[in-house]
């Protein structure tokens, strides 16, 4: 088997047998999903209380040590769901149709991976693409297929990873227990509608397999300077950055998921990937992977972010729409995904997971929490594949609102690149090779006055990151992700404050800041100055009110 190292990365964390270079279930364990493939008549599984049994004997047919334990009351979860919260004809549906097929889909999985690792690095230029751990501080990128993510996702469902070793690499949970387990021991409706969420999922699966492709693509701005690579910037480097503000829009309604402009979507992450998703949680990011499930793979071998660390991933497709938030999440039905796809086969829905600051209080405003903020917000949001790197960081900061190289005499190349077939990931130009090139173009103008179609470049979308239950200022968290945007060359931010009141002068301080031709440096020193004053305790002042207080100092902090 190809890409035998990418395999012996996680075979730990997978279910599967190897021998003599193929993957294989136990014989046991096939007889069983065999069994339930048959329908509800040959395996007499037709209720929630009988599946969980079918699921505890294809566990004990993979003899996982005893401190694989299922959390204690998942049993009950199960039953729970498909015995009393969904209708008679709900479940009679379930157990005569969508089992079977996902335990044929599982029979699958050795097959799928196989396939897998032997067609996974053929893209181009020799990339790695196969699935892999990419532990913390390892770029790189993984592609996966949507058939083959359907087969992990079942394997969750049916709580079959092995879990001994994931706390050893700081990996999240995988396997669906304790969601099923969290709407028995403390039932709520916004839990049972996560369920559902998953259950659609699987049933659309079944009724037509997507035949695409997804990346997960780990991030890392390196600690230390490399030639070749974006390095962790210092706080002089914000403040010398003479980065022009790109443009921002905000919008007081509307969901960052809903937008239709192709941007950069941005999952307000814990430092899990996925957070509580698989458990009780239910705000931004745990419900963007209950809607997009495909997701919750990731978290399978991505291992915890840490400071100068984010993660991309593109083409995972949408299935569920829903209403509310937090306690009110309800499923509401059907999604049809209607975004184009791209030459990599995946749908045009790029998500990057960066996670603030936890409950820092008024340590949030200290020197170091804001440059570690920034520096996440910008990992993030940095595409480095546009990028010549030997000159990123030039005198301090990039000139004007292009990547640069030093020509002759002087003179500026300037890369500009497609972006609507190009690689929207920082590994993908080494895919792409020169073909993501379309010109270059030379100038004299030594202050950086660079040419830039907005149109061709993919913005930000995003809102109160790390505010909420993190505890975070709106107003500071919003200007970091301006900073970082900008910086990052992106040609916009949109915004959406969910009605924040706090942010409602948002729109009019950037106007007015973009107005006076502020640069990242001009705009990371005020928000320095402001921020010790708030440590200090020397103004009680929202960051808005303090900047322009003739217009806003009437409103509350």
């Amino acid at each position: 088997m190809e890409n035998r190292e990418d395999l012996k990365s996680m075979l730990p964390f997978l279910p599967l047998l190897l021998r003599s270079s193929n993957l294989f279930w136990p014989s046991q364990v096939v007889e069983s999903l065999k069994t339930l493939s048959k329908g509800p008549f040959y395996s007499k599984v037709d209720t929630g209380e009988l599946l969980f049994n079918a699921i505890s004997n294809i566990r004990d047919s993979l003899a996982l040590p005893s401190m694989h334990r299922l959390s204690p009351f998942a049993h009950k979860g199960y039953a729970l769901f498909f015995d009393e919260l969904i209708s008679r004809e709900e479940a009679a549906k379930w157990f005569a149709d969508v089992l079977p097929t996902l335990a044929k889909l599982l029979l699958r999985l050795p097959s799928l991976l196989e396939s897998h690792y032997q067609n996974a690095d053929n893209l181009r230029n020799g990339v790695k693409t196969g699935f892999r751990l990419l532990g913390p501080q390892e770029a790189g990128v993984v592609f996966l297929g949507q058939e083959l993510i359907g087969a992990l996702l079942v394997c969750a469902f049916f709580c079959l990873f092995p879990v001994s070793d994931r706390d050893n690499k700081r990996l999240p949970a995988i396997n669906f227990d304790h969601l099923f387990e969290d709407i028995y021991s403390s039932y709520s409706e916004k839990q049972e509608n996560k369920i559902k969420c998953i259950i659609h999922y699987f049933e659309r699966i079944c009724l037509s397999m997507p035949e695409g492709s997804i990346s997960f693509e780990r991030k890392v701005l390196p600690l230390e300077q490399h030639p070749l690579c974006v390095f962790y910037p210092k706080a002089d480097f914000w403040i010398k950055s003479v980065v022009s503000l790109c443009t921002l829009e905000d919008y007081s309604s509307g969901l960052i998921e809903d937008q239709s402009s192709g941007t950069l979507e941005v999952d307000f992450s814990n430092k899990y990937l996925g957070g509580g998703a698989l458990h009780r949680g239910c705000v931004q990011e745990e419900i963007r992977f209950m809607i997009n499930p495909e997701l919750i793979a990731g978290m399978h071998f991505l291992p915890c972010m840490e400071d100068n660390e984010a993660i991309e991933i593109v083409g995972a497709e949408r299935f569920s729409n829903y209403t509310g938030y937090a306690s009110s999440f309800r499923f509401s039905g059907d999604h049809v995904d209607k975004r184009d796809v791209d030459s990599f086969r995946r749908r045009r829905t790029r998500i990057v997971a960066i996670d603030a600051l936890c409950n820092a209080g008024m340590e949030q405003y200290k020197l170091e929490y804001l440059l570690r903020e920034t520096n996440k917000a910008f990992c993030g949001f940095l595409d480095q594949s546009k990028c010549d790197h030997k000159r990123l960081f030039q005198d301090g900061g990039l000139k004007g609102s292009q990547c640069i190289q030093a020509g002759k005499d002087d003179d500026v190349m300037v890369k500009d690149f497609l972006m609507d077939e190009a690689p929207s990931t920082s590994v993908e130009i080494a895919l792409n090779g020169e073909e993501s090139v379309n010109q270059v173009i030379r100038y004299s103008d030594k202050k950086g006055s660079w040419c830039e179609d907005p149109e061709a470049k993919i913005g930000i979308a995003t809102g109160n990151w790390g505010c909420g239950a993190f505890g975070g200022d709106p107003e500071l968290k919003s200007i970091i992700q301006w900073l970082a945007a900008s910086q990052a060359l992106r040609p916009s931010v949109l915004y959406y404050t969910f009605g924040l009141k706090s942010l409602q002068n948002l729109n009019q301080l950037s106007r007015w800041i973009l107005l006076h031709g502020w640069t990242v440096g001009d705009l990371w020193y005020m928000l320095v100055q402001y921020s010790s004053q708030r440590f200090n305790k020397e103004t009680n002042l929202g960051f808005f009110a303090w900047l322009l207080p003739s217009q806003f100092a009437h409103e509350a902090p």
